[in-house]
């Protein structure tokens, strides 16, 4: 026995991919003929089998995939990438593809769930656009404030509590058309991760969770492309090799043409508005040696909005970055990444007496450098380091033009610089436990951008502070610097080959805030970083879950509970200005908050039938010094029950249909609760102090599509689709808000208005393309 053991295992590793797109392939066996052990890749279509020296027989077989058999004779650490072909099956004259899922009951994760974009696809969509961040709401513990809404919600967090990520490059602000749609074009996104529990270590910078977004890459082999003509947009990709087999491109581009139409209109004024968004995305790759790959991505997207030359407004993400991977013989990998990411907007009148141009932006430069080794089959490691500067100008105003009144006006610029370091392992202790543990650190360093004066903040809590006790730091200076510990863990115990227990807690500090006191952030709310007077945020998250799945991994489904406690949580006086205030930390409040809740999800991935279920019973609250008495009150991104119901029916090969349902409790809003008459009007007030005293209706809302494949002769290239989609099917008027008047008709009344984003049914159509 012990002569046996004293063996030295090798380590035959590599990614397996679609040799026709190049995208990764999850969830793959790969097995050894000669001892019939095996394993399957991960999500990014990784593998790594650890062999003694000697000749073996490898299988890759994929369901939908044409099976592959490698013959090795193993004397070191052997690199093997994998690209399978799709299976064509002549019966029925069409291709089947399939990327399983990865067994949810054996890996480590909780709070986890992928979305690939051909899935997405099919799913119902307002106008047809199909899209990411509008479908991960109808996952567990996922929610919105309302339609229309920037951003999402998670577990009762912030939309800033989030980290989104494109090819690992952060972005700042996620939607298109005031949150009506993302920046992620279709047509460029591979697949998506959103985690919200059980954070592994290697993630930072945020309370809530990471949706880790991945960019297609172009076919090393052959040119290819798709896209699409909406009722919204049209977009345009393309892909291939810059010299085959060792580097490929991939391009897209997207714009929406409502401005197209208005120029159609007889009104003058209508004529010359203008709305529109575009988008573009790039992404080469670089095979530079069977051990060295070079990726490089590139993306700008905006929005521009001009009524009549009245007023206008645009804002957008500038995002690039480079990652070069390597693998060393030892069979330790490594990756580089090197990025930039720019958010900005500005808002203005053109012309006139008032003319004036308002603009913010954020800014960071990131370098960080990541490791993966496994010494063995029972070890896991991950470390890394990472630094990240910003740069934040909060705010500037300019007059436009000689007439304007205005004095320009700049808000304080901010600089930082945020770094970490991580340790990562994951360890099988035996055939049924296992754990993921891990420590991040964490450091902040609030830096003078300028010759800056520092103030500190005296006054009543609960009102606006003056500042007091300026102190001058000349440029790059540091003016406070924090550290915190991060400590992360995740168990599994397996009860039985098909079904596991799992528990975490993480630990994670948030440096940078968004600062938006409104029901619903706008794209001109701005970030702030941490400073002497904003402390960083820190959340501690508990989760315990229960999953199965049945063999096959047909269905799946756990269920969820998860407590996270907050400190330093930002809330505001009452009437705080947050725009162009050089003493907007006098306006802020700190406290803590709390949310608990329960998810349930229930899956379905094969069969003419498939979808999922989901459901959350969650509670989210504050107790904040200066707000509501001092005593708890109800976050306004909590909802107390929030239910999900997708489905996908195969008709034939050339039709699906689609289906999702959606309830949610309404959110929670600041109502008055007296009133009094000031000459002759009827003024409402909030004589308590309450805050988040009301509930707003119930959002509930139906969605139906149906995807029409045209006819597609055997080895064409050449495939197109028509998607039909109705979204709010029974036009269901969900209140965006309420608001409070003066009765026309009686004076000494008052009125409540709903106002509804979307209040009737919107229909869709887009043509889809491939080749």
């Amino acid at each position: 026995m012990g002569q046996k053991n004293s063996i030295k295992k090798l380590t035959v590793y590599g990614k397996i991919t679609d040799s026709q797109d190049s995208s990764s392939l999850t969830g793959v066996s790969i097995r050894v003929l000669e001892n019939q052990s095996g394993v399957v890749s991960d999500e990014k279509g990784n593998y790594t089998l650890f062999l003694a020296p000697g000749s073996y027989t490898l299988e890759f077989s994929f369901l939908g995939f044409e099976k592959e058999i490698r013959k090795i004779d193993l004397k070191s650490n052997f690199l093997l990438n994998i690209r399978l072909q799709e299976h064509y099956n002549q019966q029925v004259g069409i291709t089947v593809r399939s990327k399983r899922v990865i067994n949810q009951v054996k890996n480590f994760e909780m709070g986890v769930q992928r979305l690939e974009m051909k899935t997405i696809k099919k799913l119902p969509a307002l106008l047809g656009e199909p899209d990411i961040l509008r479908t991960i709401l109808s996952l567990p513990g996922i929610s919105t404030v309302g339609e229309g809404a920037t951003g999402f919600n998670v577990r009762g967090g912030g939309i800033d509590q989030n980290l989104i990520l494109m090819d690992e490059q952060e972005v700042y602000n996620s939607s298109h058309l005031f949150g009506f749609f993302s920046v992620y074009n279709p047509e460029a996104v591979d697949d998506a991760t959103l985690i919200k529990g059980g954070i592994p270590a290697q993630y930072g910078g945020r309370l809530s969770s990471i949706l880790d977004v991945h960019m297609k890459s172009g076919n090393p082999e052959t040119l290819s492309g798709s896209g699409g003509i909406g009722t919204v947009s049209t977009r345009l990709a393309i892909g291939g090799p810059i010299t085959k087999g060792k580097s490929e491109f991939y391009f897209t581009g997207r714009r929406s043409y409502a401005d197209l139409f208005l120029k159609l209109s007889k009104d003058p004024t209508t004529r010359e508005t203008y709305a529109y968004f575009y988008d573009l995305n790039s992404k080469l790759n670089f095979h530079l040696n069977p051990r060295d790959e070079l990726e490089i991505m590139g993306y700008y997207g905006r929005d521009v909005v001009n009524l009549a030359g009245v007023i206008g407004f645009n804002y957008g993400n500038g995002l690039a970055g480079l990652d070069w991977k390597h693998k060393y013989e030892s069979g330790l990998k490594s990756s580089l990444n090197l990025g930039f990411s720019n958010y900005d907007n500005s808002l203005g009148i053109p012309s006139g007496i008032n003319g004036f141009n308002y603009q913010n932006q954020i800014l960071n430069y990131q370098a960080k450098l990541d490791f993966e080794t496994h010494p063995d089959s029972i070890l896991h490691f991950k470390y890394g380091a990472s630094i990240i500067r910003y740069q934040i100008v909060p705010g500037t105003t300019k007059p436009i033009g000689d007439s304007s009144f205005l004095n320009p006006f700049s808000v304080r610029h901010q600089t930082a610089y945020e770094y970490g370091a991580y340790l990562q392992a994951e360890e099988k202790f035996s055939r049924t436990f296992s754990a993921q543990y891990g420590l991040r650190f964490s450091a902040f360093d609030y830096r003078a951008a300028d010759q800056d004066t520092v103030y500190s903040y005296s006054g009543t809590v609960g009102t606006e502070l003056s500042p007091v006790n300026p102190i001058i730091f000349p440029k790059g200076h540091s003016i406070k610097t924090y550290f915190n510990l991060e400590p992360r863990i995740s168990l599994r115990y397996l009860l039985s080959t098909n079904s596991s227990l799992k528990a975490s807690y993480n630990r994670t500090t948030q440096y940078i805030h968004l600062i938006s006191n409104t029901t619903a952030a706008s794209p001109f709310d701005i970030w702030a970083t941490t400073s002497n007077n904003i402390p960083p945020e820190l959340a501690d998250q508990f989760s315990l879950g229960y999953f199965r799945n049945l063999p096959g991994n047909d269905w799946e489904a756990s269920a969820e509970v998860y407590y996270k406690s907050t400190q330093s949580e930002i809330d505001y006086i009452n009437g705080a200005r947050t725009l162009l205030n050089k003493n907007l930390e006098g306006e802020l409040l700190y406290g803590v908050g709390k949310s608990y809740g329960l998810e349930v999800y229930i899956k379905k991935n094969s069969g003419k039938l498939n979808g999922w279920l989901s459901y959350t019973l969650s509670k989210t609250e504050r107790k904040i010094p200066g707000i509501n008495n001092d005593t708890w009150y109800p976050s306004k991104y909590d909802r107390t029950h929030n239910l999900s119901l997708v489905g996908t029916y195969e008709y034939n090969a050339r039709l699906s249909l689609s289906a999702n349902f959606i309830y949610q409790s309404g959110v929670h809003t600041t109502f008055p609760d007296s009133r009094f008459n000031f000459q002759g009007l009827l003024v409402p007030y909030n004589s308590l102090n309450s805050r988040n005293n009301y509930v707003l209706p119930s959002y509930n809302r139906l969605d139906l599509s149906a995807t029409l494949n045209n006819k597609q002769k055997p080895g064409r290239k050449f495939h197109s689709q028509w998607v039909f989609t109705l979204y709010n099917v029974y036009k269901r008027r969900n209140a965006y808000s309420i608001y409070f008047r003066q009765d026309p008709n009686n004076p000494n009344n008052t009125q409540a208005v709903r106002l509804s984003i979307l209040g009737t049914v919107v229909p869709g159509v887009t043509w889809n393309f491939e080749f």
